[in-house]
Parts: structure tokens; C-alpha cells; sequence
């Protein structure tokens, strides 16, 4: 990859900022504490008796990994502004030392509701069958089981690094799971550190042989547990082991590129930068109560950890690790499975998805209708001898990505291709990186767009020859074209040939490429050029119908909303009457319900099965709710200021009757759900919907419809 191409820059207009509010500051939650709150949500699904044993297990590594990447990315940012002596205080009107002592409360409280969860899940798995024997459980076929796995599948892999004057405390990189020995030679020499990183890519939960005929009961060994008492006499030979402990490191893994570098060489400049990411400064310590205070205090001096970032876990280390727990296949530990539908115009029209696109417009809710249809749209668009060009971004995909190979052959087969690749995708950025050098070797233009703005738009372009000139098919998506999360998180997919969207889209690409403004959309609103803009004057004219005393409401849904300014358009519109129903499924910096300020504001949020990802909005028009033709979006975009200031996102009208009914009841099935909701109180509390008398699941609602949809027409996931 040429280490010179140019990278651009870009500086928003003016007013795309919007002005700031001086008023009180109290009108806003903590967006971080509000996170918190979002990730206890998640938290409880582990809890209970509401999800099988294995969904709830998934729950809480999902929990555990959701607070890991919090405390590497959110808290190191606010740790950075800290010592940075950054005085601006946060839109709730904390200070810097305010902030970080708020958040270390709700991480410790946290960590350990986490840590009773699964001591809960423990019981609850030992009552039916899956165990965690401590090796001196074991009976004599068991261990010498375990000590012939340990000795040609872990050994190999295990160094043990001595501390000594001459030898300094190794580096662990983020995440690490090291145990701390204090050894001696002899029963009369003195004693010396020892380091032993356990690797991560050995299994963590050890199965040991099965006992039961019908492989319904599970037994493990941890990883840890197993390596102490079975390999140390191999590792250390004639050593004496005084004391020891199980300790795990998170460090900051913020990207942070001095601008002189990035003025020289970005892509370069962000190769290194993304290699060294993991050797940040250390930002939680976590150590077993078995661990002596000596031992703490020695990783404590060495790796120089204050009091607060230290945590000891009373249960497991790295919770996140259970993703990976192995647990009997039985239908009553998990979720019935999902049979995604592939949409009738698609279904009658499998192998030619552009004839089907010319005569409709197709909304797709994924996962209940398959992501298949968008890989499959791409790689006809590869294999069709009339398309000319397809324009593509990409924020995050799967590791066989079927978007990238299909965008490989179609260079290869000679069309013209570019890829918009976005490499500050954050955790992506070294496959994103090796996606954009396949690209560029297939034959592809690969574009990583500007310098200081995320390309987060999800957009498709396909230019076909037909009749003798260039007709355009595109997609958008509020998700990443990532085949994989599309089975577990749920989102929108738009296909159409309206010339004006189709224009909207190729002129908007053209921007990521060129960095040259655009004329005005015709139709699209992207940020951060028109969206903060138009979302205003949306709200503005749903508000004014209000104060002309029509029918006024929005409905809204979006991962998080944090923007101040968008915030107070909210308000107003509220003292002005607009009624609104807010989804908000992370973090809502918006009271509502405050009497002279938000009284018609009701926020809710759906925490189930599936991660809910997909951002849709509604502006009734004056007309009242159910009747007229309401203004109906989907985006790529959350409502905070990095979405609508800081990255490249669309704002994508749905005015086809079809798509806006399509929309709408995804809209009001969500709205209306009772057995996955959370509601928000003006003091910032929330509390789980009650069923009632009439219940609502959204997710049955959508997975029954999937199901009488599917029929004939159930995915095969092998069509071209």
C-alpha cells in the first residue's frame, strides 16, 4: 500500500457545530453514568430466570466485554483529560475529577454485580450438570488426563519470566491473564518473583473427557487452576512455590497520532500507532483474593498502580472469556434458533436481485430478513457482465468477509471499483487495513476518505448499462456490512432506484473520494455537511404544528443520545406539545418527563435477544399518528456530536408508501413492547415495563412474522 497517498482533512462549515447552550446543566444525565446504566440493562438479562442458561451466560461475557472496552477507551480519554488539566467541565457540569470519581463508583459497583451474576449462573449450571472441578477434585483417570493435555497443548506455550535486578518487570499487553509466583530454590535461599503469562490462545475452559453417554453434562478445569498445580514442577523444576496469585491488566488502547505524522504519512503513521495501541499506560489492575497482599503490592510498585485502579474479583478474572464457554448442546440452554426470510420480490426473483429493485423498493430488518440478500446484491453486481462500476464503504466486516471478496472479483473482472475503507474503524483498524490491501491488489481504488472525519455512512453503490445508458441500484444501511453481527444485531436495510436518492448517493461517495463540498441533496441529509441542519428543522417543524394546535409527534430510535443541541430542540418541542416516544437503547443524556420541560417525552429502551442497532426516525406532519404520510427516516447515525460533527453519516427518507408502513410498524411493535423495555425516570432511574394485561414481545412478534414469511422461500445462504 502506497505509504504516500494523500489523506484529507476536513474542517465543517460554519454553524455545523450549532452554538452552545449556557444553560443549567442539570438538564442533562452523564452520558458515561448513563452507559453504565445501558450495561447494567445488559447486565440483567444474565440474571433471572427470564433467558435460557447459555443466553444468559452470553449476557454477562457480553457485559463484561462491553465494561472492559469502556474502561480502555471512554475512561482512558477522561483519565487523559485529567492529567492533561483540562478544566472544561462535562454538559451535566462535572469537573474532570467529578467525572472519573462517578465513573470508578458505577465500574466498582459494576464488576461486582457482574462477579454475583456469575456466581448465580455457577449454581445454576452445577444443578444441571456442567461443572468447574478445582484439579485436586479430579480422580486418578481425570488427572493424568489433564496432565498429558497440559503437556503437548500448554506447556509449549508457557514462559516463565523471572523479576530481578537484572531482569525488570515484563510487558503485558491489554487484556493479559498472568499468574504471579513467589519461588524458591531451596528451604534456605531467597525468594524471587516469577511472571507467567497464560496465553490467550489456549482454551480457557478446560473440558475434561465426558461421562455421560449422551454428552448432556460438561466438567471443566480453568486454565489457571489446572497450570498451578499440574504444570509449575514442570515449569520450575526443584523450586518451592511460597506464595501465588491470578492478576489480569486492562490499558488504555486509545490511537492518538501527533499531527506532525500525520501531516507526513498517515496511513503509515497509523500502521504504527494501531501495532503500539496495547502498551498504554495501564489503566486496572484485577488480582483474585487469593493473592497475598505482598504480591498485590509488588504488581502494584511495579506496573504503578493507584488504589483506585485496583480491583479484586471474588469469582473469575476476564468474564469476558465465558463467550467462549463450551457448554452442552441442548435446546433448553438457548434461544430457539431464527430462520431469516428473504423478502418475496427477492424470493421470485433470486437470481437476478436487479430486476426485483427495478420494480420495488425492499426494506429489510435484519436479522429477522437475511443479510444474504445484501452479500447477494453485491456479488451480482460482481458477476453482471452490464454493471460498470460499484462504490462501496466499509466500516467494519467479517474476517471472510463475502462484501470484500465479491468487490475483489469484480475488479479482477475489470470493472471499476472503489472502496471507501475506513481504517479509525476502532478494534478494526489492522483488518481494515489488510482489506484495503487486498483490494488495491485485486484491482480496486481504495479511498480512506479524511483525515479528521469517520466515514460511518453505509452506502452501496451499483451503476448497471442497461438500454443503452447507466441506470443506478443502492443500498444503505444503518449497519455494518458485516454478515456476521447482522445474525445477532438488529438493523435496517434500504434498496432502491429512485434517481434522486441514487444521486444523493453517488454524490455523496464523491465527497468521501474527492473531499470537493457537494451541491446541495436533493434528498439525503449526511453530516457533517446538512444532517444536525435538518434534524433541527424537522423538529422545529414538527413543533410548530403543535403551537398551530395540530397533531404533532416524532418517534425516534437510535443507540445514543447525548447531542446538547439536539437535546434542547427537544425540550422545546415538548413545552410546545410534540408528543414523543424516544427508543434510546445506550445512553440518554435527555430528563424526561420534567414538567416544564420534557412533559411529553417518554424514553424507553429494548434490551432482549438481539443487540438493537438500527436508527430510525418519524415526524407526524400535523397529521394525526396512524393517519397522513408521516416523514420517516432511517441513519446510519446516532444522535451525539461525533456522529453529526465528526464522521461522514446519511440521513436516508423512505417515501415510498411500502418502506414508511414497512418502518413504522417495526416502530410501533417496539414502542408498544412490554417484555423487553426499560423505561426512563426524570430522576434518571430505570425500571423494567410490567407486562400488563395486554403483553406485547416485540421479538415474538418479529420472529412469527419471519416465520410465516419464510415458507418456501427460507435462506439457503448459498445463492450467487
Amino acid at each position: 500500500m502506497p505509504s504516500d497517498r494523500p489523506h484529507l482533512a476536513l474542517v465543517p462549515p460554519p454553524g455545523a457545530l450549532g452554538p452552545r447552550d449556557s444553560q443549567d446543566p442539570h438538564r442533562f444525565f452523564n452520558r458515561d453514568v448513563s452507559w453504565l446504566d445501558f450495561n447494567r440493562r445488559v447486565l440483567s438479562e444474565a440474571t433471572g430466570d427470564r433467558n435460557p442458561l447459555g443466553e444468559r451466560i452470553k449476557f454477562l461475557s457480553i457485559s463484561a466485554d462491553n465494561l472492559d472496552e469502556f474502561i480502555v477507551v471512554r475512561v482512558a480519554g477522561i483519565e487523559a483529560r485529567k492529567a492533561a488539566r483540562v478544566r472544561a467541565l462535562t454538559d451535566d457540569g462535572l469537573t474532570p475529577e467529578q467525572h472519573l470519581g462517578a465513573v470508578n463508583q458505577g465500574i466498582a459497583s459494576l464488576m461486582r454485580d457482574q462477579q454475583t451474576a456469575w456466581a448465580r449462573l455457577r449454581t445454576d449450571l452445577a444443578r444441571e450438570g456442567v461443572t468447574f472441578l478445582a484439579p485436586d477434585e479430579l480422580t486418578r483417570e481425570d488427572a493424568t488426563w489433564l496432565e498429558g493435555h497440559l503437556l503437548h497443548n500448554v506447556l509449549p506455550a508457557l514462559t516463565p519470566l523471572a523479576v530481578d535486578p537484572t531482569q525488570p518487570f515484563p510487558f503485558l499487553p491489554t487484556g493479559s491473564l498472568a499468574l504471579i509466583l513467589k519461588v524458591r530454590d531451596s528451604a534456605a535461599s531467597e525468594g524471587r518473583l516469577i511472571i507467567l503469562p497464560l496465553p490467550s490462545h489456549v482454551g480457557r475452559f478446560i473440558p475434561l473427557p465426558s461421562v455421560s453417554a449422551n454428552d448432556q453434562a460438561r466438567r471443566f478445569v480453568l486454565l489457571e487452576e489446572a497450570v498451578r498445580h499440574v504444570a509449575l514442577d514442570r515449569l520450575l523444576p526443584g523450586c518451592l512455590v511460597d506464595e501465588e496469585g491470578l492478576f489480569w491488566i486492562l490499558r488504555d488502547s486509545e490511537i492518538r497520532l501527533p499531527d506532525a505524522h500525520i501531516d507526513r504519512d498517515f496511513v503509515g503513521a497509523f500502521e504504527t500507532a494501531v501495532r503500539s495501541r496495547y502498551r498504554g499506560a495501564l489503566l486496572r489492575l484485577g488480582v483474585t483474593p487469593r493473592t497475598s497482599p505482598a504480591l498485590r503490592a509488588a504488581l502494584r510498585a511495579a506496573l504503578r498502580v493507584t488504589p483506585e485502579r485496583l480491583i479484586v474479583a471474588g469469582g473469575l478474572l476476564r468474564l469476558a472469556d465465558l463467550r467462549h464457554l463450551a457448554l452442552p448442546p441442548r435446546a433448553d440452554f438457548f434461544d430457539p434458533p431464527l430462520h431469516p426470510r428473504v423478502p418475496a420480490p427477492f424470493a421470485e426473483n433470486e437470481s437476478n436481485l436487479f430486476a426485483a429493485l427495478a420494480e420495488h423498493e425492499v426494506v429489510l430488518h435484519h436479522p429477522y430478513d437475511s443479510f444474504e440478500s445484501v452479500v447477494r446484491f453485491v456479488r451480482q453486481a460482481a458477476a453482471d457482465p452490464d454493471v460498470v462500476a460499484i462504490k462501496q464503504t466499509l466500516y467494519r466486516t467479517s474476517r471472510d468477509s463475502p462484501i470484500v471478496k465479491a468487490l475483489m472479483d469484480a475488479a479482477q473482472a475489470g470493472k471499476a471499483v472503489t472502496a471507501v475503507v475506513e481504517i479509525k474503524a476502532r478494534f478494526d483498524e489492522e483488518a481494515n487495513l489488510h482489506w484495503a490491501r487486498d483490494l488495491e491488489r485485486a484491482g480496486a481504488q481504495v479511498v480512506f476518505g479524511f483525515r479528521d472525519l469517520k466515514t460511518h455512512a453505509k452506502v452501496s453503490l451499483v451503476v448497471r448499462r442497461e438500454g443503452g445508458t447507466l441506470h443506478s441500484y443502492v443500498h444503505f444501511g444503518t449497519g455494518n456490512y458485516h454478515p456476521e453481527t447482522a445474525r445477532v444485531y438488529t438493523d435496517l436495510s434500504f434498496f432502491t432506484t429512485d434517481p434522486a436518492l441514487c444521486a444523493d448517493a453517488s454524490a455523496l461517495l464523491n465527497y468521501m473520494t474527492s473531499c470537493a463540498l457537494p451541491a446541495p441533496f436533493a434528498r439525503l441529509a449526511a453530516s457533517p455537511l446538512t444532517l444536525r441542519r435538518t434534524l433541527l428543522d424537522l423538529i422545529e417543524a414538527e413543533s410548530a404544528h403543535a403551537r398551530a394546535g395540530r397533531p404533532a409527534w416524532l418517534w425516534a430510535k437510535m443507540n445514543a443520545l447525548v447531542d446538547p443541541e439536539l437535546i434542547d430542540a427537544l425540550y422545546a418541542a415538548s413545552q410546545a406539545g410534540v408528543q414523543m416516544d424516544l427508543i434510546v437503547r445506550g445512553a440518554c443524556c435527555l430528563r424526561p418527563g420534567i414538567p416544564d420541560r420534557s412533559p411529553t417525552i417518554r424514553v424507553k429502551s429494548v434490551v432482549g435477544r438481539f443487540l438493537e442497532h438500527g436508527r430510525m426516525v418519524a415526524f407526524g406532519g400535523g397529521q394525526p399518528l396512524g393517519t397522513g404520510e408521516p416523514r420517516v427516516y432511517l441513519s446510519s447515525a446516532d444522535w451525539m456530536p461525533r456522529n453529526l460533527d465528526r464522521r461522514i453519516e446519511a440521513l436516508v427518507p423512505l417515501d415510498g408508501p411500502d418502506a414508511r408502513r414497512a418502518v413504522l410498524g417495526m416502530m410501533e411493535t417496539l414502542v408498544n413492547d412490554t417484555a423487553h423495555s426499560w423505561t426512563l425516570e426524570s430522576d434518571g432511574s430505570w425500571h423494567r415495563v410490567r407486562p400488563g394485561s395486554t403483553p406485547c414481545d416485540a421479538y415474538r412478534v418479529f420472529m412469527d412474522q419471519a416465520d410465516e414469511e419464510t415458507g418456501d422461500n427460507e435462506d439457503s445462504g448459498d445463492a450467487p
